[in-house]
């Protein structure tokens, strides 16, 4: 595949400049406005509390925190010559890097196969258990069930993308639905591993999961590339994070993650994983690999 193929731009740090409203592509919304203030916010934040004050964590306590977040369409967001030969290929090399995975849906129902038999064709290498966090769009309810049957074989958990009902051109070609606490409690019921609802930045979000109670709350943006407030999620989850552990068992994070102080500044914010997708699909188009040296420096 030739480089100028990508969508990504390869910039030496990923902090939203080089893909402005590239949507789709890598880019976001509002000149990737949401985007950029993910990325600066940690940094800000970190110096904010002061030397010293947050905790360092080892390379091995990284590890456990950290996961690739859901992202589909390799090939319109990516740039990837064949949509279904991107998968398996690309979730080997995030595993064999120790980052933890999860799987995205889409539209054609294709998308949401290909990622399901790609890690089906892992778990003829790693074992049966081999699993990933599945993370279904807001469809209508019927459509939704039918999708966690197709999901429960390879998900270790299965999360409600609430914050893709903002995407309007898919809201508009598939009917995507804003889901009540009453729709997520009924889902919650077809489920057998943890529930998810990610997605969750606004005050009106936040009121749902309270009322819902999922046993992970994500605070996410869609990282940056939808029509929402202004923000980041770094500064929601210093906000709300302890508040929100009344009403769920994990929070987790994601947004503008590029390097170790950030994950050690969610975790000491109180979240239990940190979800990371741009740089590690950077690398993977320009390296053929995962590297997480960035995150450890």
């Amino acid at each position: 595949m030739e480089i100028d193929e990508f969508r990504c731009h390869n910039c030496k740090v990923c902090l939203g400049t080089g893909c402005l409203d590239e949507l789709p592509g890598m880019g976001g919304v509002n000149k990737n406005e949401n985007f950029r203030l993910n990325v600066s916010a940690w940094d800000r934040l970190y110096a904010e509390e002061g030397e010293g004050k947050v905790p360092e964590l080892s390379e091995e306590e990284i590890l456990s925190l950290l996961r690739y977040a859901p992202v589909t369409g390799a090939v319109e967001n990516i740039g990837w010559e064949d949509e279904e030969d991107f998968y398996y290929d690309f979730f080997v090399a995030v595993h064999k890097a120790g980052v933890k995975l999860s799987l995205g849906d889409g539209t054609p129902d294709s998308k949401l196969l290909y990622g399901i038999n790609a890690i089906k064709e892992m778990q003829k290498q790693y074992g049966k258990n081999y699993k990933a966090a599945v993370f279904l769009k807001p469809y209508p309810d019927e459509n939704l069930t039918n999708r966690i049957a197709w999901v429960m074989p390879v998900a270790s958990h299965i999360g409600i993308d609430i914050d893709a009902y903002n995407i309007v051109t898919m809201r508009n070609k598939v009917h995507l639905e804003k889901k009540s606490a009453y729709q997520i409690k009924e889902l919650m019921r077809h489920t057998k591993v943890p529930f998810i609802v990610k997605g969750v930045f606004t005050r009106e979000d936040i009121e749902m999961v309270k009322e819902a109670k999922p046993d992970v709350i994500y605070l996410s943006n869609h990282g940056g590339r939808v029509e929402t407030r202004k923000g980041s999620t770094a500064l929601l989850l210093k906000e709300v994070g302890s508040m929100l552990k009344n009403y769920c068992k994990e929070i987790w994070v994601d947004g503008g993650v590029r390097n170790k102080k950030a994950i050690e500044l969610a975790h000491y914010y109180g979240a239990s994983q940190v979800l990371v997708a741009r740089p590690f699909i950077k690398n993977y188009c320009y390296n053929g690999i995962i590297g997480i040296d960035e995150f450890l420096k």
